[in-house]
């Protein structure tokens, strides 16, 4: 029988599969018997394309990382860049939450963390920003978007109106589900242009 034209299983193909059970299930469902299960292999054919499930997982991170747009730092000045950069990046973990706790580590060996964190620090250290103020405004913008995709504010508190009845300033809490999007999407928005503006009045303040 003739060899198929292509091989059964890409690199690729693994990212692909293991990306959609982390979305549906989250990390703790990925194995690589179940993900091998998925593709129709057996489990140690996975490991010709990697080493370990932890490759795996980083390799399902760094395509979503991959997504983002990072031509905006030479197409803005730095603080529309950075507006457009964190909203895109904030857009893209609301769509894949599952991969927020590994991404909240840092960029660790993976490519496209890597040029991320190379765009966002080079075009801060070229705009002016002393490296070390440069990391620190780094920092504050992967705090900012990946806790604010760690979790929703809005539904962080129970639905029951009889458990407000000691805590006057709450009472109205019940009510923030139904308004989950308004009221985490005005946080994160909210927070973006406070830092934005606070950081063009620091920048202001140096020259």
């Amino acid at each position: 029988m003739a060899r198929p034209k292509q091989a059964l299983l890409t690199r690729e193909r693994i990212v692909a599969a293991a990306g959609a059970l982390v979305d549906a299930e989250g990390l703790a469902a990925l194995s690589v018997r179940r993900l091998a299960t998925e593709l129709g292999v057996r489990g140690p054919s996975l490991y010709n394309h990697f080493p370990t499930k932890a490759d795996i997982v980083d390799a399902v991170v760094d395509a979503v990382i991959a997504t983002i747009d990072l031509s905006v730092f030479q197409r803005h000045e730095w603080p529309e860049a950075l507006r457009r950069w964190a909203t895109e990046y904030h857009s893209a973990l609301a769509q894949h939450p599952n991969i927020v706790p590994v991404l909240a580590q840092g960029p660790g060996r993976r490519p496209a963390g890597l040029a991320m964190a190379e765009a966002v620090f080079g075009a801060l250290v070229d705009a002016g920003w002393p490296p070390a103020r440069a990391t620190h405004i780094g920092a504050l913008m992967r705090y900012l978007v990946t806790g604010s995709a760690l979790g929703s504010f809005a539904l962080g508190f129970d639905i029951d109106p009889e458990l407000y009845d000691r805590y006057p300033h709450l009472h109205n809490a019940p009510r923030l589900a139904a308004h989950q999007r308004a009221v985490d999407e005005g946080a994160f928005e909210l927070g973006l242009d406070l830092l934005i503006n606070g950081l063009k009045t620091e920048m202001g303040s140096r020259r």
